[in-house]
Order: structure tokens, then C-alpha cells, then sequence
């Protein structure tokens, strides 16, 4: 007899932000809030919070090493995405026999349990012959996939906290995620603090001999566009939980994540969606053009997204990236389904107005989540066009691998569901060093000066922010 997904309806006060609930596992290894940080973002509705792990599953290239209710690790070699789903349907069943408990009608989730974790950028050299020649001093792996039976979430719009859960594992109640509105545990932002100052990776000389470089190759029809980043690094003390807690607060961003490792920790403050799956429809929502925000005087501020809304330049990035994607899902979404239902819409973050375009497909019979992510992935809007040989030169003039910058944190769930985000505004906290990314999309027409400002704009609500702690 099959088991289905069941949801119970959790006695908490609406007015109880998930971050509350989640404190007492913030310094759990493999605990992870997918988190909306009460933004107003249409794509905000829903947090949640999942821990203590089934099986785990992380990433060295092709290298995996998998572990499972704590016992010895079992290493193998292979596709990091089809191990995952061969260990999912093991350990947690076939998505075609988890149907939900029919005694919860209209109640839409957006996670039932699962595969939950980040993929990080460079997982695309397991899937694309990519050169290696930038520097690999990473700790942190290139995958890391925790299998979940139960998760708290949180819909926005109703106030209403759930928990879900597969039943026969050994997950905790619901008076005992009630019981956490009760703990009462606070951080305060003195437990976290930089004990250096910011470093990049390549001052602005070297930035601007780098771009000259990608100038040249446009100039030869190599590409159209190079999405080029420079890293910023810090060594820290204390809490990656309460850092956190001020860059969620001071940014809002739409699709934010932590996630605790075992020796690890990512921030991310992202406002950029993927590629999200539910009941086989897919939207990817790509962000292209950027300015900055003057929140303090509403006339510039409107003069900067009239600038983004007429500027041929954003435009003609945005379409390129479009254009990508469109190819990118159709590897795996039914012929004739792929629409733009949205083009240059303007969407207004904390530091910065973004550009933004919609595509949509509905997934072909033939593939699934894991097939749709690997053919899309890394997303295009973080590497340029044609996306192998933008990466090739990615790699040629970043000085560091990427890791989990330009990756992606999300899920996938036992019912065949997805959604991840693109991990731009987002950290690596390794070995007391915290590093962080901002870049840009580099076409013809860029130029040095506009490009290397806007990479600090990015992280205008980011490393001062810490730096304040």
C-alpha cells in the first residue's frame, strides 16, 4: 500500500516569522531555510525549513559521496543529478505512488518533501567539456543534496504554518514544531563581525583589462555576452545565523536561503528565480539590466528605471539571455509550448532595479525535474551567450572558481516539483573566510567604468551591511 504526503495545519500565530521556528536549528548541520524574508514580491508567498536528513548526497565533480541515517559513506562516481534521483526514488519512493492525503483539498504547497540543497556552479563541468585553469581553494562541494521527510512551511499570504511530512520515518510532531514559538531564542547582531576588511580578487586595473579582453573576443564573433564577477573575501567571527538574520532584513530578496553544512555555511540574499516545475508547467525568470536605487529621493529613483526601461543595451542583454533560455528549455519541454508571457518588466529590490523577463514551457512526458535542470543549467543569465564558450572565457579571466556563485539553491520534490534561484547576492562561509560575488553581463557596448560600478551596486546592501555588525 502506497504512502501518501500528508500535511497537518499547525497551531502557531500567524504573525510568527519563520526565522523564529527555524533559530533552533540554525546551527545544525544540514538545516536549510528556503525564505522569502517578508518581501512583497509576487514570487514571495511561501517559506520553509527543513533538517535531520534521510541521506545525504554531496558533489566533487563526478566524485559523490553518499550517507544514509548516519551510517559508513559510500562513495561512487557519475552524474551528480541521476544519483540523486536514483537515491530519491530509493529512500523515499516513486513520485507516481506519493499522492496527498486526500483530506487536505486546496491546499497548494510549494515543497512535499524531498531532494533540498544548492548546485553549485562549477557542477556544470559535469555536464559541459570546460577548461581549468582558475584556481580551486574551495572546501565547500560542488553539490550538496539532503532527502527530507517532513518540513515546516509557511504561507505569507494566509498566515498559516504547515507541516508536511512522509509518513513511517521518524519525524517530529506537530506539538513539536508548535512548541518552538515558545523557545524563545535570540541572536543579536554582536554576534557576528568581520575581523578583516573586504579584499577583491582583481583591483580595477586588472577588472578593466579583463573586460578589454572579452571586448576583444565579442569584437571576433567568439560571443555575444560574458557574464564577468569579481569575489570579494573577509575573514569573520561568530554567527552566520545572525548575518543572515541583517542581510535578510536589509534586503529582502524574494528567493534568500541559508544553509548549514557540516563544515559550510551559505547566505543568500538572491532576488532571481531559475527554473521552477509544478504539475509539469515551467517558468524561468531571468534578470538582465540593472540600476541603482535612490530610495531616498522618489524623483531619481523613477529617473533610474525610465533609464532601465529605454536603455537599448539592457534590452538587447535581457533579449540575448531569452533567446538562451528559450533554446535551454526546450531541450526538454513539449515542441511548440515555449512563450515569453513577459518581456522587460522592471522589478525594484532594495540596492538596485532589475530587469526581468519571463519564459514558460509545459515539460515533455519524456523528461523530468533533474533532466530539465541539467539542460538548462548553469542558468544563462550568469554566463552569457552561447553558454559553453562564455564559460570558457569566464574561466580564462576569473583568478577563482565560482563554487556556489551563479549556482543554484532549491528543491525537488518526491511529487516531481522544483524550484531554485540563481545564487547571485549570495555567500560562502568557509574556514572563517566569508566570500562574496557581484558581476555583470558584458556585450559590445559595455563599458569598463559602468560595468565595474555596477558590480558594487549589487553589493551595496551587502558588505557595508556586515561590515556594521
Amino acid at each position: 500500500m502506497s504512502k501518501s504526503v500528508q500535511i497537518q495545519t499547525l497551531a502557531i500565530p500567524k504573525e510568527t516569522d519563520i526565522t523564529e521556528l527555524f533559530a533552533v536549528y540554525a546551527n545544525r548541520p544540514w538545516s536549510m531555510l528556503l525564505d522569502s524574508a517578508n518581501s512583497s514580491h509576487v514570487n514571495a508567498r511561501f517559506d520553509f525549513f527543513v533538517a535531520a536528513p534521510m541521506a545525504t548526497i554531496v558533489a566533487f565533480g563526478t566524485d559523490c559521496q553518499i550517507s544514509e541515517n548516519g551510517q559508513q559513506d559510500i562513495r561512487c562516481q557519475g552524474n551528480p543529478l541521476s544519483i540523486v534521483r536514483s537515491l530519491m526514488k530509493r529512500v523515499l519512493g516513486d513520485s507516481d505512488s506519493l499522492p496527498l492525503q486526500d483530506n487536505n483539498p486546496g491546499i497548494h504547497l510549494p515543497f512535499h518533501c524531498g531532494a533540498a540543497g544548492y548546485f553549485g556552479y562549477d557542477l556544470g563541468r559535469c555536464f559541459e567539456n570546460l577548461p581549468d585553469s582558475s584556481e580551486h581553494s574551495y572546501s565547500t562541494p560542488d553539490m550538496a543534496i539532503g532527502l527530507y521527510t517532513w518540513c515546516v512551511v509557511k504561507d505569507n499570504v494566509k498566515g498559516v504554518f504547515y507541516l508536511v511530512e512522509l509518513p513511517g520515518f521518524d519525524n517530529p510532531s506537530a506539538d513539536d514544531i508548535e512548541s518552538l514559538v515558545n523557545a524563545k531564542l535570540h541572536y543579536s547582531d554582536s554576534n557576528f563581525c568581520l575581523s578583516t576588511s573586504w579584499q577583491a580578487n582583481m583591483d580595477k586595473t586588472r577588472y578593466q583589462q579583463s573586460l578589454d579582453k572579452v571586448h576583444k573576443y565579442l569584437r571576433a564573433g567568439d560571443c555575444y555576452q560574458v557574464n564577468f564577477a569579481q569575489r570579494f573575501s573577509a575573514q569573520y567571527q561568530g554567527s552566520e545565523w545572525s548575518a543572515y538574520l541583517s542581510l535578510r532584513k536589509a534586503n529582502q530578496a524574494p528567493f534568500s536561503a541559508f544553509i548549514r553544512l557540516d563544515e559550510s555555511v551559505i547566505l543568500s540574499i538572491s532576488p532571481e528565480r531559475f527554473i521552477s516545475l509544478n504539475d509539469k508547467k515551467v517558468k524561468t525568470q531571468p534578470i538582465k539590466g540593472t540600476r541603482p536605487r535612490f530610495v531616498d529621493n522618489k524623483v531619481k529613483d523613477q529617473e533610474q528605471i525610465t533609464l532601465l526601461q529605454s536603455s537599448p543595451k539592457d534590452k538587447a542583454e535581457n533579449l540575448m539571455i531569452v533567446d538562451l533560455l528559450r533554446n535551454d528549455l526546450s531541450r526538454s519541454c513539449a515542441p511548440g509550448t515555449i512563450d515569453v508571457p513577459q518581456l522587460f518588466e522592471v522589478e525594484s529590490f532594495e540596492a538596485v532595479h532589475h530587469l526581468v523577463s519571463t519564459v514558460t514551457g509545459q515539460l515533455d512526458d519524456n523528461f523530468d525535474a533533474y533532466d530539465l535542470l541539467q539542460g538548462a543549467f548553469p542558468g544563462g543569465s550568469i554566463t552569457g551567450a552561447p553558454k559553453v564558450r562564455a564559460m570558457e572565457i569566464i574561466d580564462e579571466l576569473e583568478p577563482n572558481r565560482r563554487n556556489i556563485y551563479c549556482g543554484s539553491i532549491g528543491y525537488i520534490d518526491v511529487l516531481g516539483n522544483m524550484d531554485t534561484n540563481i545564487c547571485i547576492r549570495t555567500l560562502l562561509c568557509e574556514n572563517d573566510t566569508m566570500y562574496c560575488w557581484a558581476g555583470g553581463g558584458i556585450v559590445l557596448d559595455s563599458t569598463s567604468e559602468d560595468e565595474y560600478q555596477e558590480s558594487l551596486d549589487k553589493v551595496s546592501k551587502i558588505l557595508p551591511i556586515l561590515e556594521r555588525l
